[in-house]
């Protein structure tokens, strides 16, 4: 592992973080939140906040996805969305949810800062990002897709968001 560079658990917290928040809005699937975790320590986001019904550590099955990382990245639980995005935008980040909606910014076309903290919503895997966070939100992320299936699974999702907010600063630096 060494070789590889891994941080110590220890070392992660330290780290300086990415300017990043993850908001899991009533996932229902453990596993899927586990997996976010996962991908949220590979990329050294700021936190991730769980909202409503969704599974939050400790938990069997965001333990057996998130291999260790339910340890390492910051998390926090709210209620409801609204206190999540209050809490975030407190703390000045700019809220966008991930949906597929009239008026969203295409991922791969938005010019971010790279300083610029920012919070994504997530939301259920069969609803989406209710329509009511929607609104509190600064706008609408979408991943282009273009095969016939027009949604991704949440982790999934995660992941590609992540990457491409990841991969503009890590380039800008």
């Amino acid at each position: 592992m060494a070789e590889l560079g891994r941080k110590t658990v220890e070392e992660f917290r330290a780290s300086e973080k990415m300017p990043i928040i993850l908001v899991l809005e009533n996932i229902r699937s453990a596993y899927n939140v586990g997996s976010v975790f996962r991908t949220s320590d590979a990329f050294l986001v700021e936190a991730i906040y769980i909202i409503g019904y969704s599974a939050k550590p400790p938990h069997k099955e965001i333990k057996k996805t998130a291999l260790g990382a339910e340890e390492t990245v910051s998390w926090k639980y709210f209620k409801t969305s609204e206190e999540a995005i209050a809490v975030a935008r407190k703390e000045g980040f700019n809220v966008y949810a991930a949906e597929q909606a009239e008026g969203s910014f295409k991922l791969n076309a938005i010019g971010f800062e790279s300083d610029e903290k920012i919070a994504v919503v997530f939301g259920n895997e069969v609803t989406g990002v209710e329509q009511s966070t929607i609104a509190l939100c600064d706008g609408c992320l979408e991943i282009p897709q273009l095969g016939m299936k027009h949604s991704l699974n949440i982790a999934t999702a995660a992941g590609v968001v992540l990457w491409e907010l990841v991969r503009t600063r890590i380039s800008a630096s």
